[in-house]
């Protein structure tokens, strides 16, 4: 028997706390929507950010990263510079299982605007609040608002566990809480 996925996941939310906050059903009024949907999950951003700035003439290198190349905000609203990015971190905290894969994907009404989010995939057995990659492609400034929806989880479930996990792998993002720069 096959069971649905928005039931699926309020299942492993009430069981395993794989979403934490979890919001039960899709909050839509007066807010770029958040929560279970039909076949994922709508996470929101949170109110932490860092944006690029180019004030300080760094490189960019993910072996060497400064920095520097960000300044922080804690706000209800971000604005993201034109043809620049901010990274970020979702409010919910993840457990991803041992036999499950996520792929996320930006909302629609962001992607509308020129706006992508790019995140990888959660492997499985990762936990953690997710760091966001928020692009503005367009050549004006761009508000993104916390605590609304900003992209969607897509769970896979494998019909066995995976040999070798995140977690196992002792992976360098586990359990992180904060929006978090490149390691090595």
């Amino acid at each position: 028997m096959t069971i649905k996925p928005d039931r699926w996941i309020r299942r492993m939310a009430a069981d395993h706390r794989m979403i934490d906050p979890f919001v039960d059903s899709q909050v839509r009024t007066g807010v770029i929507s958040y929560g279970l949907s039909s076949y994922g999950y709508d996470i929101r951003v949170a109110d932490e950010f860092k944006v690029f700035t180019n004030i300080n003439t760094t490189v960019i290198d993910p072996k060497q990263f400064d920095p520097r190349s960000f300044v922080d905000l804690q706000a209800p609203v971000c604005i993201i510079p034109p043809n620049s990015f901010a990274l970020a971190r979702t409010v919910e905290y993840f457990r991803i299982p041992r036999d499950v894969l996520t792929l996320c994907l930006g909302k629609s009404t962001y992607a509308r605007c020129g706006i992508i989010v790019n995140v990888t995939p959660f492997e499985p057995e990762w936990e953690g609040t997710a760091t966001l990659e928020i692009s503005n492609t367009t050549p004006l400034p761009a508000r993104i608002y916390a605590n609304e929806g900003i992209a969607q989880v897509i769970f896979f479930q494998s019909d066995e566990p995976c040999d070798v996990s995140y977690g196992d792998k002792k992976g360098k993002y586990q359990a992180q809480l904060d929006v978090t720069l490149p390691r090595i």
